[in-house]
């Protein structure tokens, strides 16, 4: 496995492209295509919000019936959330001036947006950017940074990654772009991710991998708590590759599997580490749990904590902030077992063992966690099983971000 330099045009038969189409002040860009030469298998994962946004219920029914497409298509500025009958209108009305531009069915576009809940999307902007990003559709790098940049709101950067790895003697490549810097929680934010390989794979089998890995990765960040409305992960293999289709549980699904995880774990800790006024990636490790399902608990209780978040801003090692969260997560343990420690590349310091809070060095401690990337390790020494969760610090810039987000 090799992770190489890419985004969502990293796999053979993939183009993509972004621009402005006018949604956004300033020219900003506002409009992705990712396109498949191809149909393409699809899979997807979406927000349990009851409240979904119109291009959440419309991508679940190509999701869920069709199983195939060949282009997504995503706006930024408005997301098309809470806009009644005009907003499934809108979803349609975008798969089909897109379609035409391309020659493809309506149904093989996917839709997806990101925003300001409560506008309605002008379709004339999106019926025009359509014709131009029709023609700027390639397949090289700089086509694939353009898209990743389209997707942004409040995020300071884009993220993109891609990985390739063997399936036999066939190379098969795996790659994706992802949005996300408030409004996010998952739980299947405003979180977007679009992954795009060239793998021969059943739809079924597809679907399996995604939504195993999801579990591991998005559904383990937070940056505020909130679910939003609008979260999509989609997911397209187009057979590029030529390897032996996958329709089984076998050794290459596995291997496929294994870097998808990998692929999403580097993307969402990209959205984690990129919240909203952040100034550090906190990752919360918890180990020895009787149970899996415990240890993502805990770990995500730790990481959506707003106390602690705060004290990860002021380089404080708040150990007590820590311990509460665990409290009240829900999960039963023994607090006179837990071994508690702050790490990052300036070194590692036990602040707590055996239940029992120990003499440590406050200015060592401070260093530690004034690096860009903090973890807090809980041993709770009750068993085998571990997690990880990733958020960021809260700062007083994330208050300031939202409190003039439509303005």
């Amino acid at each position: 496995m090799k992770f190489i330099d890419g985004g969502v045009t990293a796999a053979k038969g993939f183009k993509a492209c972004g621009g402005a189409t006018g949604i956004r002040k300033n020219n900003r860009k506002d409009l992705a295509f990712v396109f498949s030469g191809v149909p393409a298998d699809v899979a997807g994962t979406f927000t349990t919000n009851i409240v979904k946004a119109a291009p959440v219920i419309w991508d679940q029914k190509i999701v869920n019936e069709r199983k195939k497409a060949r282009l997504i298509v995503c706006n930024s500025g408005i997301a098309n959330a809470c806009t009644g009958k005009e907003g499934d209108k809108i979803c349609r009305e975008t798969a089909k001036a897109a379609g035409n531009v391309l020659g493809i069915p309506e149904d093989a576009v996917l839709i997806t947006s990101t925003g300001v809940i409560g506008k309605q999307i002008p379709i004339d902007k999106i019926k025009t950017g359509a014709a131009m990003l029709a023609l700027k559709l390639d397949s090289d790098r700089k086509s694939a940074k353009e898209a990743a940049e389209a997707i942004m709101t409040t995020d300071t950067k884009r993220k993109e990654a891609a990985v390739t790895f063997k399936i036999g003697r066939k190379t098969v490549t795996l790659g994706g772009m992802c949005k996300g810097s408030g409004m996010i929680h998952p739980n299947m934010c405003t979180m977007l991710s679009f992954l795009t390989t060239d793998l021969a794979i059943s739809a079924e089998m597809l679907q399996m991998a995604l939504s195993e890995t999801v579990k591991d990765t998005y559904n383990m960040i937070s940056v505020d708590g909130d679910t939003s409305t609008n979260d999509t992960v989609l997911l397209l293999a187009n057979g590029a590759a030529e390897n032996d289709r996958i329709t089984e549980k076998s050794e290459a699904y596995h291997l496929f599997a294994d870097a998808l995880l990998k692929l999403n774990t580097i993307l969402a800790k990209k959205i984690a580490g990129d919240g909203e006024g952040a100034t550090a990636l906190f990752e919360v490790k918890v180990l020895g749990t009787k149970t899996k399902a415990d240890a993502a608990r805990l770990a995500k209780s730790v990481v959506s904590s707003n106390l602690t978040k705060a004290a990860i801003c002021g380089h404080d090692a708040n150990w007590g902030r820590v311990l509460c969260a665990l409290g009240y997560s829900g999960v039963n343990f023994d607090p006179d077992l837990i071994d508690l420690s702050f790490d990052s590349t300036t070194g590692r310091i036990t602040i707590m063992k055996d239940g029992i809070p120990v003499q440590f060095d406050e200015e060592k401690a401070t260093r530690i966690l004034s690096e860009p990337e903090v973890t807090v390790i809980c041993d709770m020494k009750m068993g085998e099983s571990s997690a990880t969760a990733w958020g960021c610090d809260l700062t007083c810039d994330y208050v300031k971000i939202n409190s003039d987000y439509r303005s």
